[in-house]
C-alpha cells in the first residue's frame, strides 16, 4: 500500500464500542519484528473485542523493505491443512469474514480462495475482505509475475470488499485516476468485478489539495471522502492495519460511510504519534487506544 500522510485533524470526543462476538480468520504473512501482514492486522482486530485466527502465509524476522531478512516461505498447502484444523472443531460456521493481503505466489492465492469458499460454505453470510497488493506509487510493481493478473482475474471477483491504494486501483481498472470523475469511473470498473465494498487508500487527483489526501468508499452507488491534511511518513504495513480496522467496522455497522470515518481517524492516530516519536516501525502497542477512541476524529462528505 502507498504510505498513508495524515495530519492534524479536529478533536473529537471519544466514541465507545459495542464489543460483540466476531471471528475473523486472517490470512497474510508475518514477522517477528515489526509490523506488517497479520504482525499489523491482527492486534488492532483484537484491540476492538474480536477474535482473530491468524494463518501466516511466510514467517520473516523482519519485513523486506529493510533489505535483509530472514525466515521461510510456507508451502501454500498448510492453509487447506489449517483450515481444515479449524473445520474439525466446528468452528467455520462461526466465521464472520475472511481477511487477506499480500499473496507472494499464486499457488498461496489459490489456496486464500478455497479457504474463503471453505468458510462462505459453512456460513454463507461471511465476507471476503481482500487487499490487493500489488505495488504503490515510487515503487511501481513489487509482487512477482502473474500476481496483478491473478488479483484482477480471481482475488478481486471473489472478494466482498476490496481496499486497493490510488496505484493498484488503476493497475486493476486499467486506467489512470488523475481526477475525481476519473477515480469514480475507476472505482465503477472494480464494482462491476464484483466488489460490494471499495475502499481506495492514498488518493491523490486534480482536485485534491497538495497538502492533503484522501480516502474514498463507495458501497451501493454511495461515495464518500475522508481528507486529511498530509503527514510525511514512509512506514510499512499501514495498508495492512487499515483493512483489518475497515472490515471490523463494516461487519459492525454495515455503514462503509462510518467504516471510513472511524477507520480512517485510527490509522491518522496510529501514523501520527509513530512519526511524533521517529519509529521505523508502526508503533501498535504504543497507540492502540487509537484503535478504540482516535484522539483525532475526521468527518466524511460526499465524493
Amino acid at each position: 500500500m502507498n504510505p498513508i500522510n495524515y495530519g492534524e485533524g479536529a478533536v473529537a470526543a471519544p466514541f465507545f464500542i459495542v464489543v460483540l462476538s466476531m471471528n475473523i480468520l486472517s490470512i497474510q504473512s508475518h514477522v517477528a519484528y515489526g509490523h506488517v501482514g497479520n504482525a499489523s492486522a491482527t492486534f488492532p482486530m483484537q484491540r476492538l473485542g474480536v477474535e482473530v485466527w491468524p494463518i501466516h502465509t511466510v514467517q520473516f524476522s523482519n519485513h523486506t523493505g529493510y533489505g535483509a531478512w530472514r525466515g521461510q516461505v510456507f508451502d501454500p498447502s498448510i492453509i487447506a491443512d489449517l483450515v481444515e484444523g479449524i473445520a474439525e472443531r466446528g468452528a467455520l460456521e462461526r466465521c464472520d469474514a475472511v481477511l487477506s493481503g499480500y499473496m507472494g505466489a499464486e499457488a498461496t492465492g489459490q489456496a486464500i480462495l478455497d479457504a474463503v469458499q471453505r468458510v462462505k460454505g459453512a456460513n454463507p453470510a461471511a465476507l471476503y475482505a481482500c487487499d490487493p497488493v500489488i505495488g504503490d506509487i515510487g515503487r511501481g510493481i513489487f509482487v512477482r509475475p502473474g500476481i496483478p493478473e491473478f488479483m484482477r482475474d480471481r482475488a478481486v471477483p471473489a472478494a466482498d470488499i476490496i481496499t486497493p491504494n490510488q496505484f493498484e486501483l488503476e493497475l486493476l481498472a486499467g486506467t489512470t485516476t488523475t481526477t475525481d470523475e476519473a477515480l469514480g469511473a475507476a472505482i465503477d470498473r472494480l464494482h462491476a468485478m464484483g466488489p460490494r465494498v471499495v475502499l481506495v487508500t492514498s488518493v491523490q487527483t486534480a482536485e485534491t489539495p497538495d497538502d492533503a489526501l484522501d480516502l474514498v468508499v463507495s458501497d451501493s452507488g454511495r461515495r464518500c471522502r475522508l481528507r486529511t491534511p498530509r503527514l510525511d511518513c514512509n512506514l510499512n504495513g499501514a495498508g495492512d492495519a487499515i483493512a483489518a480496522l475497515f472490515l471490523v467496522h463494516m461487519l459492525r455497522s454495515s455503514d462503509a460511510a462510518e467504516a471510513l470515518r472511524l477507520s480512517g481517524s485510527a490509522i491518522y492516530g496510529l501514523l501520527r504519534r509513530t512519526v511524533e516519536a521517529g519509529s521505523r516501525e508502526l508503533l501498535l502497542v504504543a497507540a492502540q487506544d487509537e484503535f478504540v477512541a482516535p484522539t483525532h476524529v475526521f468527518e466524511i462528505a460526499a465524493f
